[in-house]
C-alpha cells in the first residue's frame, strides 16, 4: 500500500515543524525516509511503516519502534532563550570584541615585517590581510548573535558569545576566538600576538 502525495505532504509538513527534518520518499513504496537535522538530539533516520509504527535508527546503532502518533506528541525541543543575548548586548559586546582587535592587530602589524599587511574596518567587518600568507575576515551576524570569521587557516567560523567563559566560543570545537586568532597568527607570521 503506497501513501498519497497529499499524505506524504501532510507528514513532512508536521515533522518539519517539530523535528527540523526533511521528507524523502517514494511515492511508489510505502515507507518513508526521514533524514533528522543536528538540530535533533541525536542524528538519525527512521521509516513509517505500513502499520504506522516509525522505526528510528540513530547513528550509535540503537533503534526504537514507535507510532505515529506518539511522534507527533513529543513537539519540538525546548529553546533556552536565556542564553540569546538581547540585540543591544550583543552589539555591545561584538563591537568592543572587533574594535580591540582591530587596535591589537594593527599594532601587531606595526611590530613585525610582512609584506602586503593591511588591515581595514568598514560596513561592519574586519578585513586583516597578512600579505601572501593570507586574509581574515571578521563581521557580526546580528540575526544569530554570532561573530563569523573566515581564516586562511582554520576556515569558517562562527563564534557564539558564552557568558559563563565571558568570551566568544565556537561551539564546534570549543574554541575561543581570541586563543584561536593568537595561535594561528603566530602559526602564519611566527611572531606571537596577545589578543585576549
Amino acid at each position: 500500500m503506497a501513501f498519497s502525495p497529499k499524505f506524504l505532504q501532510r507528514v513532512s509538513r508536521s515533522l518539519n515543524s517539530i523535528n527540523n527534518c526533511r521528507l524523502l520518499s517514494s511515492l511508489s513504496d510505502s515507507r518513508v525516509l526521514l533524514q533528522h537535522s543536528e538540530a535533533a538530539s541525536s542524528p538519525c533516520s527512521s521509516f513509517l511503516d505500513n502499520n504506522n509504527h516509525c522505526h528510528v535508527f540513530s547513528r550509535d546503532f540503537c533503534s526504537r519502534t514507535s507510532t505515529f502518533d506518539q511522534l507527533n506528541s513529543q513537539g519540538p525541543a525546548a529553546i533556552d532563550y536565556s542564553a540569546l543575548l538581547q540585540e543591544d548586548e550583543f552589539h555591545k559586546l561584538a563591537d568592543a570584541t572587533i574594535q580591540d582587535l582591530l587596535e591589537k592587530i594593527e599594532e601587531y602589524g606595526d611590530s613585525v615585517d610582512i609584506d602586503g599587511f593591511d588591515i581595514d574596518y568598514g560596513n561592519q567587518v574586519l578585513t586583516v590581510k597578512f600579505g601572501s600568507l593570507g586574509t581574515y575576515v571578521l563581521n557580526k551576524q546580528t540575526p544569530n548573535r554570532q561573530i563569523w570569521m573566515s581564516s586562511p587557516v582554520s576556515g569558517p567560523s562562527r563564534f557564539d558569545w558564552d557568558r559563563t567563559a565571558e568570551a566568544w566560543i565556537y561551539r564546534r570545537t570549543k574554541a575561543k576566538l581570541l586563543e584561536t586568532l593568537e595561535n594561528e597568527i603566530k602559526q602564519l607570521c611566527g611572531e606571537p600576538i596577545k589578543l585576549s
